[in-house]
């Protein structure tokens, strides 16, 4: 029985060379097609290694430092209690338990997040520039955060944050889609610059809220803005797990509808994939898992840019793989940043959006220079 291969979309004289790598690289994700499996399940298996061990040191890393062995002991001892015999103090437990470890996951969830939300927007967009950061969804986001801590209160406790976020989220993913409709500017190109006029736009008015508001309270507001970390609770983290686990999952098993878009709408139509429902659920998912992770870490950009890039050179362009090892990438490249956010100004905590901004524009320079 003959094999059925897609076939690219027709090329237009506005793609760009990583566009129709993008496409090339998902039409190399059909059946039989698809290179040796042990490559990516070594890489995953590493990952998952390299994830422990990240988290591990990002507990351990500090103004006080704690050694690995009594992080271990802290760990084991609160999952098992009595399973390790106590040898370090209260003071250092709470440190590893209640201040360190939520933060090393909170930083995991929010980077998983935001890799898989570029992963997805890129192929459903087919641009591989795609990122929450630059097509204006954090800026929404942080919008709405914004309007939530300083002005609307917590009249909805604390799921009133994330809410009002993925409202933000939602609302500026619909503008600049509405943008690129009115103007009649389907290339990916503009897309991007869409998104980031909005996101201009968005943040002017964001920072009108923060003028119009206490002073006294808009410092901690300011800082949360530049990204970060600092406020990460165990009991906030059931509010991102709850959203990232069912959309991520969701988003995985459209990885086959995902692939057959990023080849075209008329491919994906012809092989029975619901296009423009597609397209929305996804920007829908992408809005909602945006939100909350902007609500718990403020504004961190490039992260859903540069994990989806590095995770296809090196396994392929297929989302069934991209997707989960993007969440694995994003995941330990945030647990480092954060690391290195907390040390470069130790005992001050600098905001983890500033070393993913420098991260993302030395990528963002690469890619292109890579590309020409």
């Amino acid at each position: 029985m003959s094999r059925r291969r897609l076939a690219p979309a027709t090329s237009a004289p506005w793609r760009s060379s990583l566009t129709v790598s993008l496409e090339s690289e998902a039409a190399a994700a059909v059946p039989g097609e698809q290179h040796r499996l042990w490559p990516v399940l070594l890489t995953g298996v590493v990952g998952l290694g390299l994830l422990v061990l990240a988290i591990l040191t990002a507990v351990a890393v500090g103004a006080i430092s704690v050694p690995l062995g009594d992080v271990a002991g802290i760990v084991a001892n609160k999952l098992l209690p009595g399973s390790v015999t106590k040898t370090w103090t209260a003071a250092r437990e709470a440190i590893v338990w209640d201040i360190r470890f939520p933060r090393a996951l909170l930083a995991a969830l929010v980077g998983a997040g935001l890799a898989v939300t570029g992963a997805v927007l890129q192929s459903v967009t087919r641009n591989p520039l795609a990122d929450p950061h630059l097509l204006g969804i954090s800026s929404g986001a942080a919008f709405g955060a914004i309007l939530a801590l300083l002005h609307t209160g917590l009249f909805l406790g604390l799921l009133t944050v994330p809410l009002l976020a993925f409202a933000g989220a939602l609302v500026a993913t619909a503008i600049v889609l509405g943008v690129v409709k009115v103007a009649r500017a389907g290339s990916p190109d503009r897309l991007v610059l869409a998104g980031v006029a909005v996101s201009f736009i968005i943040m002017a008015l964001a920072n009108i809220l923060i003028f119009l508001a206490d002073p006294k309270a808009t410092h901690t507001v300011v800082f949360w803005m530049l990204g970060g970390l600092g406020l990460a609770q165990w009991n906030h983290l059931i509010y991102p797990l709850a959203v990232l686990v069912p959309c991520g999952l969701w988003l995985w098993f459209k990885a086959g509808a995902l692939n057959a878009v990023t080849l075209g709408d008329e491919t994906a139509s012809t092989l029975g994939v619901p296009v423009t429902r597609l397209r929305l659920s996804v920007f829908v998912a992408g809005a909602l898992v945006t939100g909350v992770c902007v609500a718990f870490s403020g504004i961190i950009g490039f992260v859903g840019l540069m994990m989806p890039h590095l995770v296809r050179l090196i396994a392929g362009g297929d989302n069934a793989r991209v997707i989960p090892l993007s969440a694995l990438a994003g995941a330990l490249f945030l647990i480092l940043a954060d690391i290195c956010a907390r040390v470069i100004m130790a005992p001050e905590d600098m905001p983890i959006g500033i070393v993913t901004g420098l991260v993302g524009g030395v990528f963002f320079i690469w890619l292109m220079a890579r590309e020409r």
